[in-house]
């Protein structure tokens, strides 16, 4: 054991590089995973965080939650397409 500690001229030998370069992958593993699961807040990633407080999402919750019908959840988000808009138009609110 004590060759491999030790190099031919008594100083340290590759052994020194070993801890630094198991940190260096605890660290850079910890930072990948953090990255993965979104840790930049609600929105992921890249992605902002969705406005909770926007018109549109708000009339989508009151229709998820049945305090209006289909029909009028229709007509008042065809009035606020027209002030506010939708990014991705191609589904419900």
């Amino acid at each position: 054991m004590q060759t491999l500690a030790h190099f031919g001229d008594g100083g340290p030998g590759p052994w020194i590089l070993f801890l630094p370069v198991i940190w260096a992958l605890v660290i850079g593993g910890g930072i990948a995973l953090l990255r993965r699961t979104g840790w930049r807040g609600r929105g992921g990633p890249g992605r902002p965080a969705p406005d909770d407080h926007s018109p549109i999402t708000v009339l989508g919750h009151r229709f998820a939650s049945g305090e209006i019908d289909e029909d009028e959840y229709w007509r008042r988000l065809s009035v606020l397409d027209e002030q506010f808009g939708r990014p991705g138009k191609g589904g419900a609110a």
